[in-house]
């Protein structure tokens, strides 16, 4: 697929207490688990981290924040511009569950808006969503202005929304899931439930 997959595995998991992308479902870090299917799809993954040693395992390219300590945003804006490719998804590192058959309905729909952003239930999901590599300047704009938001690029951008209505028309894709992400103790034992009844 022309496309590159960035995962963001940047953030603090103060509030897992453990480092989330390195937890384990079935005997897989969820990190390695996520690599491993969109592996099936991209050619090119990029991960960004400011901790490179922890990831050496996974083999795969990796960036670090330009302006660490600025959020997602520097971390969208690090893996659009290391990117290769115009059009590239962006994966927070705590989604288990991630859908390369969404993936690749995000990637489809991007024709020439910068970004395709899913909303489900109201809410909006930029971090699982497609960015075009030159959202990288506005991302630029928006951390020099102090402005960290995902919200705040958006507002920048020509912007796609997709909402689940148009998503469960490609597939029977079990949105709750997909867009899980962990964030407590508690999700993860929830995770590793769906998993194990998978």
């Amino acid at each position: 697929m022309k496309a590159a997959a960035i995962i963001l595995a940047g953030g603090k998991s103060s509030r897992m207490g453990t480092n989330k992308a390195l937890l384990k479902i079935n005997e897989k870090t969820t990190i390695e688990s996520m690599a491993d299917k969109l592996k099936l799809l991209f050619d090119d993954i990029i991960l960004v981290t400011n901790d490179s040693e922890q990831y050496e395992f996974l083999g795969l390219k990796m960036v670090a924040d330009q302006y660490p300590g600025m959020g997602p945003l520097a971390g969208v804006h690090a893996g659009l511009l290391a990117s290769d490719y115009d059009v590239n998804v962006i994966v927070a590192c705590d989604m288990p569950f991630v859908s390369t058959e969404l993936a690749e309905v995000l990637v489809t729909s991007c024709g020439h808006y910068d970004a395709v952003v899913p909303v489900i239930n109201g809410k909006q999901h930029p971090l699982f969503a497609v960015f075009h590599k030159n959202a990288a300047a506005e991302a630029l704009v928006c951390i020099e202005a102090g402005r960290l938001r995902m919200k705040h690029l958006l507002d920048q951008l020509n912007v796609r929304y997709v909402t689940e209505t148009e998503l469960q028309s490609y597939s029977h894709l079990d949105l709750e899931r997909v867009f899980f992400n962990m964030n407590h103790p508690n999700e993860y034992e929830d995770a590793k439930k769906w998993a194990e009844a998978d």
